[in-house]
């Protein structure tokens, strides 16, 4: 009888169980809505907004390997500087990523670029660099940017701009549709110093360019204050033919931080389209004043002169892979004759 009593209790609990949980409904969790990444048009191809904003991003770089040959050849290693090397060839590696994002505000759009940059000469030289870092609004622009002494003609043969172009400034920058015009406060800090300056060098810098047609000009000046040294130039291109001819002055009053090489220089190419994905650009360019003499100090151009010759070809192997090849040859008085050149293969996204 026990026995019996104890098995029926047992069932009436158990039943009492499965009753109280069959009363209890299933409820499932409901799914996260998830934000898919928005594709951005307002400011070009490329950008996204970032999940929950209202800013456009666009995330951009390159991969490049070189191999350059002359004597004591070097590798760059960023911001301008190079390794020297005690052979005729050296060949290193490049990567580099951009971050650009972009929002709208009652001043205009408002930019923000990040460029991280990483060369490596070989497994254990390697170099990490901020190439750039800058907020852009309205036209003024306040970072580390490369100033308008950076820009050159196409080819890779002419000397016409600053030693070092990466500074911490700030500018402001007037655009219209087809001219701008602006102007700049440079910290020189890692540029030349002559007559026993030292760094915290403070430059003033301005800017005129624009195209007209077929035709686009730039004027560049610049004033290095503890140097006491002033420099200007002036570019111009040109579509003619084939090709688009390229012509280039510089002059210098003294060596400084925006023009060292020597008193003046004139410089000319003619960029060659063979083809649709094959480019040509044959150039030359003649020193005057051709500084050969402890350059690092010497605060005075030479009488020397110079000539400088060459020939970059660039080739567009596939979308997004590019190839270029530069030799040159420079002779002048007082120094002895050099040919340099570089094979480069770059892979841009």
């Amino acid at each position: 009888m026990n026995i019996k009593m104890i098995l029926v209790s047992t069932t009436a609990a158990l039943a009492a169980i499965s009753n109280a949980q069959a009363a209890d409904a299933i409820v499932a969790a409901e799914p996260e809505a998830v934000e898919y990444v928005r594709v951005c048009d307002a400011y070009g191809s490329g950008y996204f907004y970032i999940p929950g904003t209202e800013t456009c991003l666009k995330i951009s770089g390159y991969i490049r390997f070189q191999v350059s040959a002359g004597p004591n050849a070097s590798a760059t290693t960023g911001n301008g500087t190079t390794v020297a090397n005690d052979s005729d060839w050296d060949a290193y590696t490049r990567g580099q990523v951009q971050f650009t994002a972009k929002s709208d505000t009652e001043y205009g759009p408002l930019t923000g670029v990040i460029v991280l940059q990483t060369n490596a000469d070989n497994a254990k030289s390697q170099v990490s660099v901020l190439d750039s870092a800058y907020i852009d609004i309205a036209g003024f622009r306040a970072g580390l940017f490369y100033s308008w002494w950076d820009d050159g003609l196409s080819g890779d043969t002419d000397d016409i701009g600053s030693k070092v172009t990466l500074h911490n400034s700030i500018r402001y920058q007037y655009e219209a549709e087809n001219v701008y015009a602006g102007i700049s406060v440079d910290e020189l800090e890692d540029s030349p110093f002559y007559n026993g300056e030292q760094p915290n060098n403070v430059g003033l810098a301005v800017g005129i360019g624009g195209k007209a047609g077929v035709f686009s000009y730039q004027v560049t000046a610049g004033y290095d204050t503890d140097n006491e040294a002033g420099a200007v130039r002036a570019m111009g291109t040109v579509a003619i033919g084939p090709g688009t001819l390229g012509l280039a002055a510089v002059w210098a009053s003294d060596p400084g931080a925006y023009y060292s090489t020597s008193e003046w220089a004139i410089a000319a190419e003619y960029a060659i389209k063979a083809t649709d994905k094959l480019k040509i650009t044959p150039g030359v360019q003649y020193y005057g004043g051709y500084r050969v003499v402890n350059a690092a100090t010497d605060a005075a151009f030479s009488d020397n002169d110079a000539w400088k010759v060459g020939v970059t070809v660039d080739y567009q192997i596939a979308d997004n892979l590019y190839a270029k090849a530069a030799v040159n040859y420079l002779d002048g008085d007082n120094i002895d004759d050099v040919t340099t050149g570089f094979f480069r293969l770059q892979r841009a996204f």
